[in-house]
């Protein structure tokens, strides 16, 4: 069984008196443990294709099965509770919370889901500490380069063992080498941890590096 089995998926929007057609009944299938790169021209749908894989959005039609269970059959608190538990989200910019230090960020997912303070600390320190930030870890987001407030996004992401991160061009707001750097970590956490990648990109030679790779054309996926 496929880890997430998307099936005639559809999306529209309303603009106006117009409905603009997004996604066209488009199915995909997400095995575990793979990386899967998702390439496109700006507009065609990557990212409402992310979001509805995040549970962030609704589809207009379609199902979108996790495990083989249709997701958006839950109610909306279970939904936020699944998403939080099951789902980890990297975005082109960081979204860290300024106020806070890399360490508050990072152990943020956890208190959602109702740790202890101390049980979400503990584990927070020990994936800043693979990640390379253990000393940086008292470091508000203002105090830390780009390529490191990347990493808090992708330490607070994989924090609570989900079984897919969602990356929506994690490395364009980044020069070459600490883009490279920072896919270099996706990577690598994907074969030591096995966890599920969705990256959307532009990059097409960060995507051939490793992984499946598809791309959306109006609305729908065509393998390349």
């Amino acid at each position: 069984m496929a880890l997430i089995d998307v099936q005639s998926l559809y999306k529209s929007f309303s603009r106006g008196d117009k409905d603009v057609n997004v996604l066209k009944g488009l199915d995909l299938k997400v095995e575990k443990g793979e990386i899967l790169n998702i390439l496109g021209a700006s507009g065609a749908g990557k990212s409402t294709l992310l979001h509805i894989l995040g549970t962030l959005d609704h589809p207009t039609d379609g199902r979108v099965l996790y495990n083989g269970e249709d997701i958006f059959l839950l109610k909306e608190r279970d939904l936020a509770s699944f998403r939080n538990r099951r789902i980890g989200f990297i975005f082109q910019f960081h979204h860290l919370l300024s106020e806070f230090t890399a360490l508050e960020n990072t152990m943020m997912p956890a208190l959602v889901s109702g740790w202890p303070r101390e049980k979400a600390r503990t584990k927070a320190v020990e994936v800043l500490k693979r990640l390379g930030l253990g000393d940086r870890k008292d470091h508000k987001p203002g105090e830390l380069s780009g390529g490191e407030q990347q990493r808090v996004a992708v330490s607070r992401a994989i924090l609570l063992d989900p079984d897919v991160v969602l990356a929506d061009e994690p490395t364009g707001n980044l020069d070459t080498k600490t883009g490279d750097e920072v896919h270099d970590l996706l990577l690598e956490l994907n074969r030591e941890l096995k966890i599920t990648m969705i990256v959307v990109t532009h990059n097409l030679k960060l995507a051939k590096r490793e992984g499946r790779r598809l791309l959306l054309v109006d609305g729908r996926i065509e393998e390349t």
